[in-house]
């Protein structure tokens, strides 16, 4: 007898202390989502910006942002969008590819931000990109796919 897991539950709620910003997020500790910390997120004129806060345990040696940790948050940008979009729901959505170019340094304590905007949903997949900020400095571009979650 095959046991269902239930599905993952999700923060997505008003941010207390961040006004027309979303807080998003796994609500348990254990899985990876929560290593990249509080993450906000919010929908403007076909774009969702998707903000995390890098600490000390997201930093390389020369004290930026780890490029591990810029995937990381690249790769769950892309599910918050899709979820802020209203294209899936909490559950088994997957990464297919995920293109990404380093364009600068990003910087330890000071927010950032995934600008993700959807350029095509089929029946299955879900077409992404977008630019992550920090200030007015790009600090990466990248492309994905999302495989949608199979229905039951």
């Amino acid at each position: 007898m095959l046991v269902e897991e239930p599905k993952p539950e999700f923060h997505y709620e008003d941010h207390p202390d961040h006004p027309c910003w979303k807080r998003w997020g796994l609500k348990n500790s254990d899985r990876y989502n929560t290593f990249l910390g509080d993450m906000m997120v919010r929908v403007e004129d076909g774009t969702c910006r998707v903000r995390m806060l890098p600490e000390r345990r997201h930093s390389n040696l020369g004290n930026n942002v780890h490029g591990g940790a810029m995937l990381g948050f690249i790769d769950v940008a892309l599910f918050a969008a899709a979820r802020s979009f209203g294209l899936i729901e909490a559950g088994t959505a997957v990464t297919l590819d995920l293109n990404t170019h380093f364009i600068g340094a990003g910087t330890i304590g000071e927010l950032l931000e995934a600008r993700v905007e959807l350029l095509r949903e089929t029946g299955r997949l879900l077409f992404m990109r977008g630019l992550v900020m920090q200030d007015d400095d790009p600090v990466a571009e990248f492309s994905g796919t999302i495989r949608k979650p199979t229905k039951r």
